[in-house]
């Protein structure tokens, strides 16, 4: 599956969504106008015994000056109340989630269904290289259904509803969230965002229609004189309830224009992330034989219809479906169905708990993948780097990130999580802990000293004492480990308070700056984090593409491929060649070890994350190419990519891997 293009298809899209938006608009200016005037010539010429002037007398009452006022006013209530939805929803997928209904599921939870709803989002995130996104779960809906929300990958949510918690066997969940990892990768998230912003100032006119006419029959009950305002308010709030009910009926035709496909890729994208088409074709055919279906009762679900799963509301009562029909979407994935769907009986809550050894495979499983996973990992965008970097120097990659073990190969350099390391950074002290570890367990014991000096001095409880109890351990991790763990660590970091992320990254800041340098392996931690946090806590700009040919991003390229090139145990300048051959880039020379600063580094790479999506994959791939140019990935050398594909809000799908 083809990532990228699928991104760059979902942007095209948002045209395709600006332009049906506007000739819905036209549409509903128009409407206005024609209720409008009807309005002023049933008051004005209308006679309930001798009639009115006839179509004349309405048409005449068309005006440019009134038009041209009502249109103002439809096109600044629409874009009013569109930019007050996108900025709810655009404040990250845990919004979404809330607004539906949905409660954060926290490791501490004692639910076996919803620990193993947490094994699976944790392995899957593995699985397809990002961060581990935080789960909900919809606690009030016993319809099999979930959906991804959120701006970018580093504020997604996933969601399950508490019938699909329960309902589905731990392959067939495990289809069902990877059809929603499948969103989050082909960039659909940001679109139904999008879509549900500009689609809730549409219906908006309905629902002042339903206010007027509740106001006015209001006000008709409550007066004895029946005046002339009050007995028009329920004409108007009439018309606009059908007016509202027509942009509600263009509303769903966007969604469908623009859902159903998707739908379908998702679907196959599922089937590549888990190697299994039968789990997510037997969580269709379940939701097909179950009574409840997929339906969603929450008050807001209609409204973000787009982004679940499965059909929200019965098809009946659905102008446009977002959906294709189950049996389609089963048919494509088992050629074999013979159409009947699966009965099963309703699972109620902790009545059929789950066995233990259910609930602890995904721990299992994720450990497994991340053997497979050491190559890829992390993927989020980025503002500019802090300046306390940009004055650093790099230190060489015999020590910090590349030491001790750059010998390895791709392959064998990530077993199992140790269940210790794994589980210390399943709550937020312990992932701050880990954090900080895993930059002085790098360091010389005169470096260590003055780093463990940094946490004494903060007010931190608990956590240098944390810290000391984990070096050891830390220190044994292979270097293919760090990642995947501090992946692994994400939600806990996300359940931070504001003020204690701002701490966190302060004092880590400290603590790498402490023994005045900054090495790859410490950058590369320090951006990561910052990329997968900062949208969780602040309001981060994303970045727009600018570059659509590589010879506009010749000179930061030369600088990125220069660094990565050293970071190797081959030749260096035949890793630089090659990855200029690859990128078609002629004329182009390595620069000395001594220009590679990190100042230089981190502009270049910036400046990377400005280019469009199809030319990201590009880069990405000559850099794999460099890096691999020996025959062998070192550690320092997977870091680098994964970080710079961080950067560059660039997903690193399977067939990208380093090994």
């Amino acid at each position: 599956m083809d990532f990228f293009s699928q991104q760059d298809r979902a942007r095209r899209n948002t045209r395709y969504l600006v332009v049906l938006f506007v000739l819905a608009l036209a549409l509903i200016v128009i409407l206005v106008n024609a209720l409008v005037a009807a309005f002023l010539w049933v008051g004005r010429d209308y006679n309930i015994y001798v009639g009115g002037s006839g179509w004349e007398g309405y048409l005449a009452l068309f005006s440019w000056e009134r038009f041209g006022v009502i249109g103002l006013a439809v096109l600044s209530t629409v874009g009013f109340v569109s930019l007050v939805r996108w900025l709810q929803l655009s404040s990250g997928g845990k919004a979404v989630a809330e607004s539906l209904g949905g409660r954060r599921v926290l490791r501490q939870s004692a639910d076996p269904y919803e620990k193993r709803c947490l094994n699976i989002v944790e392995e899957l995130s593995l699985a397809a290289n990002m961060p581990v996104p935080a789960l909900y779960v919809l606690p009030d809906e016993r319809g099999i259904n979930a959906f991804a929300a959120g701006v970018n990958p580093a504020d997604a949510v996933v969601a399950v509803t508490r019938g699909a918690a329960l309902q589905l066997n731990r392959n067939e969940l495990q289809g069902v969230v990877a059809h929603e990892f499948s969103h989050i990768l082909n960039g659909d998230m940001r679109l139904g965002i999008r879509l549900a912003s500009l689609l809730k100032g549409i219906t908006f006119i309905g629902d002042v229609g339903h206010f007027l006419l509740r106001m006015g029959a209001y006000g008709v009950g409550r007066s004895n004189r029946r005046s002339e305002s009050s007995a028009a308010l329920p004409i108007v709030g009439l018309g606009l309830m059908v007016i509202g009910w027509l942009g509600s009926l263009a509303a769903g035709f966007i969604k469908a224009a623009i859902s159903r496909q998707k739908e379908y890729l998702a679907d196959a994208s599922a089937v590549q992330f888990t190697r299994d088409n039968s789990g997510i074709a037997d969580a269709l055919k379940v939701i097909g034989g179950f009574v409840p279906g997929s339906l969603v009762h929450s008050a807001r679900a209609p409204e973000m219809s787009h982004i679940f799963f499965g059909e929200v509301r019965h098809r009946l009562w659905e102008g446009f479906s977002t959906h294709p029909p189950l049996e389609q979407r089963i048919r494509r994935l088992d050629n074999a169905w013979n159409g009947q769907f699966i009965q099963r009986a309703e699972v109620r809550y902790a009545t059929e708990p789950l066995s233990e050894n259910d609930v602890q495979t995904g721990v299992g499983r994720a450990a497994l993948v991340a053997a497979a996973m050491a190559t890829a990992g992390l993927t989020e965008a980025e503002e500019s780097n802090n300046q306390e970097f940009a004055d650093a120097e790099f230190a060489p990659s015999g020590g910090g990130a590349g030491s001790g073990n750059d010998d390895d190969t791709a392959g064998d350099d990530s077993g199992a999580l140790p269940e210790a390391l794994h589980d210390s950074v399943m709550e937020p002290l312990g992932a701050t802990a880990m954090a900080m570890a895993l930059v002085i367990a790098q360091r010389e014991s005169q470096s260590q000293g003055a780093a463990l000096a940094v946490l004494r001095n903060k007010s931190v409880r608990g956590q240098l004492e944390l810290v000391s109890v984990l070096l050891p351990q830390v220190r044994d991790l292979h270097p293919g480990q760090r990642f995947p763990l501090m992946a692994t660590a994400m939600p806990a970091l996300k359940s931070l308070s504001t003020p204690q992320y701002r701490e966190f990254k302060t004092t880590l800041l400290s603590v790498i700056q402490s023994d005045g340098r900054i090495d790859l392996f410490e950058w590369c931690l320090f951006q990561l984090l910052r990329h997968y946090l900062d949208p969780e806590f602040l309001r981060v700009e994303n970045s727009r593409p600018r570059y659509r040919h590589i010879a506009k991003v010749r000179a930061p390229l030369r600088q990125v491929l220069s660094v990565l090139a050293h970071q190797g145990e081959g030749d260096s300048a035949r890793a630089f060649a090659l990855a200029c051959e690859e990128l078609g880039l002629t004329g182009l020379a390595l620069l000395p070890l001594e220009a590679c600063s990190v100042a230089e580094f981190s502009r270049g790479v910036n400046t990377l994350g400005d280019c469009y999506p199809l030319l990201k994959p590009r880069i990405l791939k000559a850099m794999a190419l460099a890096a691999a140019d020996d025959g062998k990935v070192c550690p320092v050398e997977r870091e680098l990519v994964i970080a710079v594909a961080a950067v560059m809000d660039c997903p690193l799908p399977p067939e990208l891997s380093l090994g």
